[in-house]
């Protein structure tokens, strides 16, 4: 049995994780600094930062006692790592760990791609996924469509031109005084609206498969400005409705183009509630198996970075000790 531990800190999240090539997680510990970026309205890097140097020994410690190891006795083949898309700070920390504990127990280090990491998510919880498999993967930073003819083979179909979905959800939630992060108060407000309120415009029509989030976001605001009695859990319904209309409907035209057995979703994004709906239908309307991530597994964590790691390690890929951070890591440059 091959086991991996996975590191992850690209953002606000300290995580750590112990995953075997069986696709079984033995344990999965995350610490999330969110609660010291909230009245800041975004993360803050050097609050995130320092917050990983805090965290990480403890977490790594706490990753490897819940799957029966420890420090002294890890009992991994390899240490994989979180080395880019993300915060260069925060990058920082977990590289320096990884490359510490990587020397110490004298075992490989991968260096893993995260949005890559977010593609083996489903895997985790469905080993049985039939490929191939068309993810949608959609969070803060990032929309994508990605083409999956297996678990590490990949090709990037479709992208966003301008602001993630994310994004976009985090700023109309600014507007509407719903704090940060935008998507959840978004999604349980949208609930209580009616979407037909506001008329938004139609983003994207065209038959490319790339997104575009910031029209839609500067929409918003306009409509809600020229109509100031609209009730905020109308603008939501609209938003929303609206963002996952592009979403789904690009996903669609995908599907449409490309022959797979399933679909996916990946991501923070993945987590909101009309998001797995409209993905669902979509996939029944087509005979294909949908694969929804646990709201565990869309936000950031190691399990994902440790799966993604582990098929690299298996593949005979490894990293030099000097590898450096990528802040700005694209899936799509990744072989």
């Amino acid at each position: 049995m091959t086991v991996v531990l996975g590191i992850e800190t690209s953002c606000d999240e300290t995580a750590a994780a112990v995953v075997d090539d069986a696709w079984r997680t033995h344990s999965s510990i995350v610490e999330s600094s969110i609660d010291q970026h909230r009245d800041f309205g975004g993360v803050v890097p050097e609050l995130a930062g320092r917050a990983h140097v805090a965290t990480i020994g403890p977490v790594v410690r706490r990753a490897l006692e819940a799957a029966g190891r420890s420090v002294r006795d890890p009992g991994v083949d390899a240490v994989a790592v979180t080395s880019g898309p993300g915060l260069i700070g925060s990058l920082l920390v977990g590289l320096a760990a990884a490359k510490a504990y990587a020397l110490c127990w004298d075992v490989p280090l991968v260096a893993v791609n995260h949005l890559e990491g977010h593609l083996f998510a489903p895997l985790l919880e469905r080993p049985d996924l039939a490929w191939p498999v068309m993810t949608l993967l959609v969070s803060g930073g990032h929309t994508l469509l990605v083409y999956q003819r297996a678990p590490g083979h990949h090709e990037v179909i479709g992208e966003t031109i301008d602001d993630a979905a994310g994004e976009a959800y985090d700023k109309v939630a600014r507007w509407l005084g719903l704090g940060y992060p935008g998507g959840p108060p978004i999604d349980r407000l949208a609930g209580e609206g009616d979407p037909t309120a506001l008329a938004l415009p139609t983003s994207m029509t065209g038959d490319d498969l790339d997104f575009s989030f910031s029209g839609l976001k500067s929409a918003v605001v306009r409509a809600g400005e020229k109509r100031p009695d609209l009730a905020p859990a109308d603008v939501a319904a609209a938003f929303q409705g609206a963002a996952v209309e592009q979403l789904t409907r690009k996903l669609r035209r995908a599907l449409d183009r490309y022959e797979v057995r399933g679909v996916a979703l990946a991501g923070g994004v993945a987590a909101n509630s009309a998001l797995r709906a409209g993905t669902t239908r979509l996939a029944e309307q087509l005979g294909l198996e949908v694969n929804l991530p646990s709201l565990a597994m869309c936000t950031d964590n190691a399990a994902m970075v440790a799966a993604a790691g582990l098929a690299r390690y298996q593949r005979g890929q490894s990293s030099a000790l000097d590898v450096g951070a990528d802040p700005n890591w694209a899936l799509a440059s990744v072989a």
